[in-house]
């Protein structure tokens, strides 16, 4: 009999790669970042860890001994999901990874705009002494957060600690500890004209696909900054940038694009009310051991157990 394989299409350090084995002794695991070290053993893998382009073409065929895909990421707009629903292969992600990073990146983008950093560190490179009309600050202001999943929870606890009224926004409604108040999606119009800052932390699906556009700009506070470090489509680009040029919002942050990498006949690269990161805001040093010991090995122990993993099961009718 042959043995059982998992893929894993990331190169992972030794201890990582002894916490997966010890689950599955006698499983047959390649690990590697590098397309010719697994394509040849894909096709036959029961589990992959981590979806690269192209790869449904290995795994995905008629033959396919494929039952169980665990994502890299927390996002899985980019994957074949029909053809995955299709073949009833399991799907989970990577979701709660990010908490950390992200939430720091969320408050470097409002610090950074609050405080006009991105500012002064153009005027430093230029060797400028300049006050630039810096006056607000973060503390006691209302911020809005689109999707409170692990992400949004952590961002609503920092925003505690800066004295903040969070409103918080998704499908349920359901409370959340850090929210003062809680609304679901179709009540934007009620929650974005209270916001100092709209943080969008949703996944990108047939629901939130241009969910913010020129409407919902002009519902913001003139004073407000836009944050978005969820996904790029989830914005009508061309109206975020008439609403920075015309003063409809005071500002993005900006980790995600509709386009990526965003050309560079975007206006955004240019404006001073904008500050760019490309699509770095999950990027940390403890990412894959996260992923390995907080969610892919305690998946494995399910599935070997009953059958299934039971952390972040991806619902393909939500797409997330």
């Amino acid at each position: 009999m042959k043995n059982r394989k998992l893929v894993i299409t990331h190169t992972l350090e030794q201890e990582l790669l002894d916490q997966i084995k010890a689950v599955i002794p006698d499983w047959e695991l390649v690990a590697s970042k590098e397309k010719e070290v697994w394509q040849e053993t894909v096709k036959d893998a029961e589990i992959i860890a981590g979806w690269k382009k192209g790869l449904d073409e290995y795994c995905l065929g008629s033959d396919s001994k494929l039952k169980w895909l665990q994502s890299w990421s927390a996002g899985v707009d980019s994957m074949p999901l029909e053809k995955l629903a299709a073949r009833n292969i399991i799907l989970t992600s990577a979701n709660g990874v990010h908490a950390y990073p992200i939430s720091e990146t969320i408050f470097a983008l409002m610090l950074g705009l609050t405080r006009k950093i991105h500012t002064y560190v153009k005027n430093q490179q230029s060797q400028v002494w300049h006050h630039a009309n810096m006056k607000l600050e973060i503390h006691g202001k209302t911020i809005g957060i689109m999707g409170i999943g692990a992400i949004g929870s952590e961002t609503a606890k920092i925003a505690k600690a800066f004295g903040m009224k969070v409103l918080g926004v998704r499908n349920s409604g359901k409370p959340a500890e850090f929210v003062d108040e809680m609304y679901t999606t179709d009540q934007l119009h009620h929650v974005l004209p209270q916001c100092d800052y709209v943080v969008v932390t949703l996944p990108h699906t047939k629901e939130t696909h241009h969910l913010f556009g020129a409407e919902q700009f002009e519902q913001m506070k003139s004073s407000a900054f836009f944050i978005n470090i969820g996904r790029g489509q989830i914005v009508v680009e061309d109206d975020l940038v008439q609403a920075l040029q015309k003063g409809t919002i005071a500002g993005a942050g900006l980790d995600v694009f509709e386009k990526e990498p965003l050309g560079t006949e975007s206006p955004l690269w240019k404006m001073g009310n904008v500050i760019i990161t490309p699509h770095t805001a999950g990027s940390t040093e403890h990412y894959n051991k996260r992923v390995v010991e907080n969610i892919l090995v305690p998946n494995l122990k399910n599935y070997i157990d009953c059958g299934t993993p039971a952390i972040n099961l991806v619902d393909y009718s939500k797409g997330y």
